[in-house]
């Protein structure tokens, strides 16, 4: 009977921490994806300098062959 009590009880604690490291485990992952929203939200303009260089390289080179 006793063994059978511990058992039980052994099961709920078990359960019990299942489900607190579950919410835990849920809320850190709420708190990282607000706080990653207004790093997304703004937009940076992207340069193009870099891309337009390497169009105009490869057109330079094309020509000379």
């Amino acid at each position: 009977m006793i063994a059978l009590l511990s058992f039980t009880t052994l099961a709920v604690a078990t359960i019990f921490a299942l489900a607190a490291g579950t919410a835990f485990q849920w809320l850190l992952l709420q708190v990282s994806v607000r706080l990653m929203q207004p790093a997304t939200a703004r937009r940076r303009v992207v340069r193009t300098e870099l891309a337009h260089g390497t169009a105009q390289l490869a057109r330079a080179f094309v020509a000379h062959r």
